[in-house]
């Protein structure tokens, strides 16, 4: 039993964790396709991402990421899925999840195309550093062991990862590593996390909720220097006296959302029919 409550599927101080529904899923997937490929490599030839071929065989864009080089390649994929893979699928949820990791690993494969169109791909790598970036982007300070023996918080790790990958990309990649689609990846899953955040409900309700109401908004243009300040506390006429200072400088659109709330208060309704006579 862990000791003092500690629960064994929140990370360690270095981010271990128990391996989560997709996670598992994907690695299961990712060393099936890799048997296959041994056993039949002419199979596998029709999977690999060849951008000259992209237009013609659509589907590589998402296939290549269940190929690999070697045992190595797939060894060193599959770890660093499971080590960021779990917490960000239980922050995100199975199917964001998993589309984060599709979307990063077709970004990858566009990246890829248009950067470094010179030869085939095959590698989890795009998708696998989608969701490292998803990580350092809920969790930039989390501390890994790189290697098992340096610590680095996860932002680091990202920023370093991107600068070799930069460098590496720009002098032609001789190691024979997609550099371009690890940036893709990045790329790929910064997009998915904005767009996600931009129109969940949770977004949606926080604008409705911290938003001026059309009818505040008509008052405030329309009776702004019709402030009735008799009988108000000398601190809140000191904050009116500053927002009227305000709108006198820069206009009613500088205001931000609190200081229309505030002023609201204070501002009489607008007497109108309709903000359209």
């Amino acid at each position: 039993m862990p000791e003092s409550g500690y629960d064994l599927r929140r990370p360690s101080p270095y981010g271990v964790y128990d391996v989560t529904p997709w996670v598992l899923r994907l690695v299961i997937a990712n060393v099936a396709v890799f048997g296959l490929q041994i056993l039949m490599p002419e199979l596998a030839n029709q999977l690999v991402f060849v951008p000259q071929l992209a237009l013609r065989e659509p589907w590589t864009a998402v296939t290549y990421m269940f190929l690999h080089g070697s045992p190595t390649h797939l060894l060193f994929n599959m770890l660093a899925l499971f080590w960021f893979g779990g917490r960000v699928e239980e922050r995100l949820g199975g199917a964001h999840f998993v589309q984060l990791y599709f979307i990063a690993g077709v970004t990858g494969a566009l990246f890829q195309l248009v950067l470094a169109p010179g030869g085939a791909m095959v590698g989890a790598s795009a998708g696998v550093f989608g969701v490292m970036m998803a990580y350092a982007v809920f969790w930039p300070r989390q501390v890994f062991l790189i290697w098992g023996i340096v610590p680095m918080q996860v932002w680091m790790m990202v920023a370093i990862y991107t600068v070799m990958s930069v460098f590496s990309g720009l002098g032609g990649s001789r190691g024979g590593v997609a550099d371009f689609a690890h940036l893709g990846g990045y790329a790929g899953a910064i997009i998915f996390l904005w767009a996600l955040d931009r129109w969940s409900p949770a977004n949606r309700w926080r604008k409705r909720v911290n938003s001026v109401k059309p009818e505040t908004e008509r008052a405030l243009k329309q009776n702004f220097d019709k402030v009735n300040l008799e009988g108000v506390h000398a601190i809140s006429r000191e904050e009116v006296n500053r927002i009227l200072d305000k709108i006198n400088t820069s206009g009613i659109g500088s205001l931000t959302l609190q200081e229309k709330l505030f002023l609201s208060n204070f501002v009489p309704p607008d007497d109108r029919r309709s903000w359209t006579q």
